[in-house]
């Protein structure tokens, strides 16, 4: 059987690219590390892929707000063939393939409207902005995971502890609308937990002060995802700073909870 191909995209200041490539190449995937250029001069093919990553990173410096000129460039760019990038990701999705972006690629999704996509006309219908501390934070956080999520990343997982490396991750829905629909929908995909286990807004168990304490979003299809805490940030249980009551926790496994995510999308394409 052939392994499940992955593209993993960079440029432009993205910079979380070798460690979202080594996350599923541990999971037993192929993954191909490309610029953007190659992609839009279609020296590569997004269409030759089972799964799309848009990486973390300071796309353009944040300079006009995180991933908002790189949004822009995603649903504007002309590519060499005059076709729009955004129509080669509409068929990509229609083809039954999955995109996902952590952190700057969150941000990305929901600027381009990919995430979360209620009217299916990736119209802008949420923001991912300035943290309630006024500060970058850079700490361990502990996410649930809705039991009725729609992403195949997710499966089995129940609470997951993540690093999260962000300074623009406060989610604010447009309207109620659009709130009642993510909710309706279960597209509220991971939120903050505190220390009872519970949802929290407070800080720093959430630590930008999300709407619904969302850490994390689906579109309805379930075939892209967008979270701000970094899956690909923690491989092996020695990443954790925690890690002796962790590895005892988990048996003496020395996999990271977060490699799990990645391991989810080889064995769901290995069954499908």
């Amino acid at each position: 059987m052939s392994k499940m191909r992955v593209l993993v995209v960079t440029g432009f200041g993205i910079n979380c690219e070798v460690e979202m490539a080594a996350a599923y190449r541990l999971a037993g995937a192929e993954a191909d590390i490309v610029h953007l250029n190659e992609v839009f001069k279609e020296r590569v093919s997004i269409h030759d892929y089972q799964v799309l990553n848009f990486p973390g990173g300071f796309s353009f410096g944040d300079d006009l707000g995180s991933a908002k000129v790189l949004s822009n460039k995603f649903k504007f760019k002309k590519m060499a063939s005059g076709r729009h990038f955004i129509d080669d990701l509409a068929r990509f999705l229609q083809d039954g393939k999955f995109i996902i972006g952590v952190c700057n690629g969150f941000q990305a999704l929901v600027k381009m409207g990919l995430l979360p996509n209620i009217g299916g006309n990736f119209e802008q219908e949420v923001t991912l902005t300035h943290n309630d501390s006024g500060k970058f934070e850079d700490r361990w956080v502990t996410c649930g995971v809705h039991p009725q999520n729609r992403t195949p990343f997710l499966k089995g997982i129940e609470k997951i502890d993540l690093p999260v490396r962000h300074g623009e991750g406060k989610l604010i829905i447009r309207d109620a609308q659009i709130e009642r629909a993510i909710l309706e929908q279960n597209l509220n995909c991971l939120t903050y937990l505190g220390p009872d286990g519970q949802p929290t807004a407070d800080y720093p168990y959430n630590p930008n002060g999300s709407e619904l304490n969302c850490a994390g979003l689906t579109d309805p299809s379930g075939r892209v995802f967008g979270l701000m805490p970094h899956p690909e940030a923690y491989l092996s249980i020695y990443n954790h700073p925690a890690w002796p009551r962790k590895k005892e926790q988990n048996g003496g496994s020395e996999q990271g909870e977060g490699l799990q995510l990645f391991k989810n999308m080889v064995d769901y394409f290995s069954n499908h």
